[in-house]
């Protein structure tokens, strides 16, 4: 059973190896090395305490081991990971409604996300459409957009 709950610091180091792990063996076939290699010593254990302060960091949880990560600011989401090893179980799609929940909670009626080429298609399944595309730090990014449903307000976590 996975739950989702908000970020604590001592999290930072799991989260920062599921990211690297996930850039290493699954973005990589989409990015070339040196792009990889500025995101992984970018998505530091340090860099996710530090973005705390700023956003809404969410971690699914299944046995007492973080297997995934999502992060929020505002109605933009940000930093979506699953351990590959959980890939493909529905974990990044309840971390994704779970920042959607939280921004119609807010007051938000649409969220928006910068995909990777990876991350694109997963995006598209949830019902997020594109807007544009853009170059990144990071390389290729696609921009989407998915209007909240007004029910999803009242939604329960």
């Amino acid at each position: 059973m996975i739950k989702v709950r908000l970020f604590r610091p001592g999290d930072a180091p799991r989260i920062a190896e599921i990211v690297q792990r996930c850039l290493r063996e699954v973005n990589s076939r989409d990015y070339p090395q040196h792009v990889i290699d500025k995101m992984c010593a970018h998505f530091t254990a340090e860099r996710f305490i530090e973005l705390s302060a700023n956003r809404l960091i969410y971690v699914a949880e299944g046995d007492g081991v973080v297997v995934g990560t999502v992060s929020r600011a505002g109605n933009k989401v940000y930093t979506m990971f699953v351990d590959p090893d959980f890939a493909r179980r529905g974990i990044g799609r309840q971390l994704v409604q779970q920042v959607e929940v939280s921004a119609a909670r807010d007051g938000y009626d649409r969220m928006e996300t910068g995909a990777s080429i990876t991350a694109h298609g997963f995006y598209l399944k949830l019902g997020y459409t594109d807007v544009r595309t853009s170059e990144t730090e990071f390389g290729f990014n696609y921009i989407l957009r998915k209007t909240l449903p007004p029910a999803q307000a009242a939604r329960p976590l």
